[in-house]
């Protein structure tokens, strides 16, 4: 029974030397010349679908001739705010407008009251223009961005308006001038008095006394 016990312990340590001495199997190296697989790269797909830029609508004959009362340049306003507006030589009709950090796509819009009315649909931004003045609002926002904006024709307007103002829908309408009366001369004040002395005169033959003659 000893033996066998001394023949296990043997064995065992006799593993334990071989296992410690054994040396790493070292990786096998590349041949050379073979090719090296290549590394996968990201690739970057666009996206095709991107949206386009949607092509402006040529304007009619309405639109562009509002187009050419419109003042351009640079147009102060109140409260030393000021507003560029730019003419579109690719685009008849339309115009490019900045005031401050916004800018705006305004095109003419026909009014009934015969007043310049630009408009930009997608900002809500409206551009009115009037003999005297002009003013920036949205009506998206509710609210007048820019006002008493005027060109050097506005200006020149507004003065004359200032020293003689135009009169108020408000007011009443003077009456009109009475028409003259004709003048009146004494002979047709009267119309029936010489005929009525011409009736009353008496004649010769009624004057003379019954029974005389005329010789």
């Amino acid at each position: 029974m000893k033996s066998v016990l001394i023949a296990t312990l043997i064995a065992a340590v006799s593993c334990m030397a071989t296992a410690q001495t054994a040396k790493p199997v070292a990786k096998a190296e590349p041949k050379k010349g073979a090719p090296t697989p290549a590394k996968k790269s990201k690739v970057e797909v666009k996206n095709v679908h991107a949206a386009e830029p949607v092509p402006e609508i040529v304007l009619g004959a309405a639109e562009l001739a509002i187009a050419e009362k419109v003042f351009v340049g640079q147009l102060p306003c109140e409260l030393g705010n000021a507003v560029t507006i730019t003419a579109d030589p690719r685009n008849p009709g339309y115009f490019d407008m900045q005031l401050h950090k916004f800018k705006y796509r305004l095109v003419p819009v026909p009014t009934s009251t015969g007043a310049i009315r630009l408009e930009d649909a997608k900002s809500g931004a409206v551009w009115l223009q009037l003999a005297n003045k002009s003013m920036l609002m949205n009506h998206k926002l509710g609210q007048r961005m820019a006002d008493e904006c005027m060109s050097p024709q506005q200006i020149i307007i507004a003065e004359q308006l200032r020293i003689k103002p135009a009169p108020s829908l408000l007011e009443p309408l003077p009456p009109p001038p009475a028409a003259p009366t004709p003048a009146v001369s004494p002979e047709s004040a009267a119309p029936g008095a010489a005929t009525a002395a011409v009736a009353t005169e008496p004649s010769p033959a009624a004057s003379m006394a019954p029974g005389t003659t005329t010789r």
